[in-house]
């Protein structure tokens, strides 16, 4: 499935990385799933409130409702695992002292950090308005290039996604009608069908400055 040493190192795995239109039926072995998950959920968020609620759909019913959710495309149809990041508008609510606790009893937050969260982060996400669900998208997106980079050190190939219904996503997952939900993207996960040559970039000298715009 993969003829490249294990794992690959984070600047190879970004050289190798393609975007995979269709995979193998192969499946993923569930040790190389775990550490998936473990690896992107390390991802980073704002405030640490990780409000990513990330559905893998494996099943074979579920699979067949997300393509047609996702326009028929073959890389949800074929691939035997699809990363569907949702996130929680205002889940933070819920799980602002679970967070809390969890950095103090590792000794990254302490009495005085954990003062200030407790009023900073109720009042920065009640302020969002109409960005309440830009930010927890932006963090989801951090997670899914955490999983896509983890995925190809692992021999695994991947896909972001934007093409979707969000309606149908969420109904997939057992979210319809929650306007607590948002979808962010969906990630097939797999062995790829065929290889794919690098489709270049632009010259950095149209994408990249210093300071400010050229």
């Amino acid at each position: 499935m993969t003829s490249h040493p294990l794992p690959l190192s984070v600047p190879d795995a970004i050289r190798r990385r393609r975007t995979t239109k269709k995979f193998k039926p192969d499946p993923i072995p569930e040790a190389t799933l775990e550490e998936l998950i473990a690896l992107t959920i390390a991802a980073p968020s704002s405030y640490n409130l990780q409000p990513w609620r990330i559905v893998l759909v494996t099943d074979a019913d579920k699979r067949a409702a997300l393509t047609k959710a996702a326009y028929n495309q073959a890389q949800v149809a074929t691939a035997p695992v699809t990363f569907v990041f949702a996130v929680s508008l205002r889940g933070w609510e819920k799980t602002l002292e679970e967070t809390i606790k969890t950095a103090s009893e590792l000794g990254a937050w302490n009495d005085k950090a954990i003062a200030y969260f407790r009023g900073a982060i109720p009042a920065f996400q009640n302020s969002l308005s109409d960005k309440l669900r830009e930010y927890p998208i932006k963090d989801a997106l951090i997670a899914a290039t955490h999983l896509a980079l983890a995925a190809e050190s692992l021999g695994l190939n991947s896909a972001f996604m934007n093409g979707w219904n969000e309606d149908a996503v969420k109904e997939v997952i057992g979210a319809k009608d929650n306007p607590d939900i948002a979808i962010a993207l969906l990630m097939p996960i797999g062995y790829s069908e065929g290889s794919y040559g690098h489709a270049g970039r632009l010259p950095q000298d149209i994408t990249v400055f210093y300071n400010q715009l050229g």
